[in-house]
């Protein structure tokens, strides 16, 4: 018998959810596929998601990168306490993408006890997150830089 606590399958919930909460994303096939505290990514297939250019349309990479926020505060955070939310997000847009991309985001440890000692103290944080987009061959799509807040249940 193990002592080790079962971690929950973070990307299954993701993705079980993103159909009723993010149904335009779902609709686009944005996939969480790896999600663990301080750390998620997401992908997107080409297929469905092409532009007059024949490239990803830009909602797209937007959409790819912006859920990233609320995958790693699902999986940091005490979910039945806080709700994370996008207040702000910039594209940098670097080169055209014509494959599948996936988009990532992390948190270092000083941070996630940050945003965790201010939220419970005042029913709020926010916090910065950079992601990078990059296409099937790792080459920088996108890049975005989000200002997210975790908030208190209520508030």
């Amino acid at each position: 018998m193990s002592d080790e606590v079962a971690t929950p399958p973070f990307a299954e919930i993701i993705n079980g959810a993103l159909e009723f909460t993010i149904p335009s994303a779902y609709r686009m096939g944005v996939a969480a596929v790896e999600v663990r505290p301080g750390f998620a990514a997401t992908t997107a297939p080409i297929e469905g998601n092409g532009n007059h250019f024949g490239t990803m349309y830009a909602g797209v990479l937007f959409a790819v990168a912006e859920i990233l926020g609320g995958a790693i505060a699902v999986a940091t955070f005490d979910n039945s306490a806080f709700y994370p939310l996008v207040k702000d997000l910039h594209v940098f847009f670097r080169k055209a993408a014509k494959t599948d991309v996936r988009a990532e985001a992390s948190l270092p440890a000083e941070e996630i006890a940050r945003i965790a000692e201010e939220a419970a103290a005042n029913g709020k944080s926010d916090f910065t997150l950079r992601a990078v987009v990059t296409d099937a061959d790792g080459v920088l799509v996108a890049e975005t830089e989000g200002l997210y807040q975790l908030r208190a249940h209520g508030k």
